[in-house]
């Protein structure tokens, strides 16, 4: 019998291997581990370079880790905090769902429709080769967008609801870009927790 009220969907795409689970967290676990975070989290704005310019990046973060190791991107290294018992809770229920044993989160806070996070891949050297992200939504739906790196006509979206766990495997990230791009509707704030491996 299924742990989930509706069944897991496997995005169907050329090069990569996403799996969607609507209902990963019910709608009050969700507000629950949401008003935790948002309020516990110490949340930071970090400088980003892209391209030769720099700028403040269009949301909060904040790093958790089991191993001390730091995490980099986009010429912004990152150490991590230990986890706190919400987070080490979520990070058990993630791991249950994925049997993948993650070390590090990565936290988003997305604090209105301004806030995004632009066309990318986790393709960071401390994440090896093909690896594994589970990124859990909490607050505010937000649209969440695919692109085939070979063929950008090639393209997914989807609404990523709170209380919902997206995994992205295999060559995901080796061959495809995603985003969260800002939107000019009035919504509430999204918390995003991003989990994966750093060696």
């Amino acid at each position: 019998m299924s742990l989930f009220s509706s069944e897991p969907y496997n995005l169907d795409i050329p090069d990569g291997d996403i799996t969607y689970y609507e209902d990963f967290l019910s709608k009050e676990e969700a507000l629950h581990f949401y008003n935790i975070l948002y309020k516990e989290t110490p949340w930071q704005q970090d400088d980003i370079t892209v391209f030769g310019k720099t700028y403040a990046q269009p949301r909060l973060t904040a790093l958790y880790g089991n191993n001390g190791k730091p995490y980099s991107y986009s010429n912004i290294t990152m150490h991590p905090l230990e986890f706190t018992f919400a987070l080490s809770e979520i990070k058990k229920r993630v791991e249950a769902v994925t049997g993948i044993i993650f070390s590090t989160c990565l936290l988003n806070l997305y604090r209105d429709g301004n806030d995004s996070n632009g066309w990318h891949s986790d393709n960071e050297k401390e994440l090896g080769k093909n690896p594994a992200i589970a990124s859990v939504s909490l607050g505010a739906p937000r649209a969440f967008k695919l692109r085939y790196k070979k063929d950008h006509s090639i393209n997914k979206k989807l609404v990523l609801d709170s209380g919902s766990l997206l995994l992205m495997k295999g060559a995901t990230q080796e061959c495809w870009q995603h985003t969260v791009p800002k939107t000019a509707k009035k919504v509430m704030p999204r918390i995003n927790l991003t989990f994966r491996i750093v060696k």
